[in-house]
């Protein structure tokens, strides 16, 4: 267990590839905070059982990723409970599918806020603890879409193209401090949240579902598999390793080929 006595904090953790990020790190003995919306019993149960699971500590925050104000205070109480953060991975995500004239605002500000944003505000609180301790890892969840773009998905696209940039400047600002940042690309991931823009999809290409799986999603990539969640998981604690050190900067494809092209 290499990660014993660290601690990370992983956004958007209480499903899909967030929960596969807490349990994969706490497995490897890491304390967690971890973070969503759920009932407040969910929650707890969420916490409860990953301590009795793995052997560590968890933190459950409900922090809202558009609020400013809440994410400064899941950091500190984060750090008032564990000491400071050493691993954050920037998980916090949504989509919304539509034509550009006809997209929400209100769905435009909330992907930009929640997708990009929040890395901005989680990166700034966390990083003076890490400096002090000359040791973190930051870890963002991009997507190919930080690569290339696909129809009706402006926001969602214009968040992960921002998240590549954002991982590149943080990495050559921490580049002496023994901080690495990084970004994993997932291709298509079985995620609630790539199930629940199936319906959007439908309607905005007029598809069935079946054609929407097959010729969108899986089209994109070559392998005609969907990647998992628990390989999304190894690619972060690979990068939280000594072994990786030397890999900063980057935004790592894990998309069965899609960007090759």
């Amino acid at each position: 267990m290499f990660l014993k006595d660290r601690t990370a904090l992983v956004t958007g953790s209480t499903s899909g590839i967030g929960l596969a990020y807490a349990r994969a790190l706490a497995k490897e003995g890491a304390h967690l905070v971890i973070n969503g919306i759920m009932p407040p019993a969910d929650a707890e149960a969420l916490r409860t059982g990953l301590e009795k699971e793995f052997g560590i500590k968890a933190l459950f925050s409900p922090a809202d990723m558009t609020k400013p104000a809440e994410i400064a205070a899941m950091i500190a109480d984060a750090e008032k409970a564990f000491g400071a953060i050493d691993i954050l991975i920037n998980n916090a995500g949504i989509q919304f599918v539509s034509p550009i004239e006809e997209f929400p605002i209100e769905k435009w500000d909330q992907i930009i806020a929640i997708n990009l944003s929040s890395a901005f505000h989680t990166t700034r609180a966390a990083l003076p603890k890490m400096k002090a301790k000359g040791w973190g890892r930051i870890i963002n969840t991009a997507s190919a879409h930080a690569f290339v773009a696909s129809p009706f998905k402006s926001a969602y696209v214009s968040a992960k193209h921002g998240i590549a940039g954002f991982t590149k400047t943080i990495a050559l600002e921490t580049a002496t401090h023994g901080i690495t940042v990084n970004a994993i690309a997932p291709g298509y991931v079985w995620t609630p949240l790539v199930e629940k823009q199936i319906p959007d999809t439908m309607k905005a290409r007029g598809l069935t579902k079946e054609q929407v799986i097959n010729d969108v999603l899986l089209e994109a990539q070559p392998t005609k598999e969907f990647v998992t969640s628990e390989q999304v998981a190894a690619l972060a604690v690979f990068l939280c390793t000594d072994a990786a050190k030397s890999i900063t900067g980057a935004t790592l494809p894990m998309d069965g080929g899609w960007t090759a092209a």
